[in-house]
């Protein structure tokens, strides 16, 4: 099977957020190439470490008042949603659905995290006078 990986493109250049996203592609790898009997407890991780992830990203919109909360919120609703669905013991859907986040996570990096990362870089500087 062929691995995703993560890739120095894929930075924001906020190493929290950078961090947590470069492990989240470990986990893809370790669930899509890991034994069957291992699928769903590895699901259920990455599962975990994405509501952590979200959550974080989701208080640091609130905080800075972020204008585009609900739009980026409803993304992240979104993937959760489809992953809460997955029926235990599928080891197949369970695959597919891991297949697909990295490719969705490419694309959310480079529209709703980046405008969220600049976001976040411009609120801790002070505005011009």
């Amino acid at each position: 099977m062929e691995t995703i990986g993560w890739s120095a493109d894929m930075a924001l250049g906020i190493p929290l957020f950078d961090e947590a996203h470069e492990a989240m592609a470990e986990q893809i790898n370790h669930l899509l190439a890991g034994p069957d009997e291992e699928v769903e407890a590895a699901m259920a991780r990455l599962t975990e470490a994405l509501e952590d992830d979200f959550r974080l990203e989701e208080s640091l919109m609130e905080a800075i008042d972020y204008p585009a909360i609900c739009s980026h919120r409803e993304q992240h609703a979104r993937v959760l949603g489809a992953l809460h669905r997955l029926a235990p013991g599928d080891v197949a859907a369970a695959r597919h659905a891991a297949s697909l986040i990295l490719p969705w996570f490419d694309l959310h990096l480079a529209t709703a995290d980046t405008a969220l990362a600049v976001a976040l870089q411009m609120a801790e500087k002070p505005a011009p006078r």
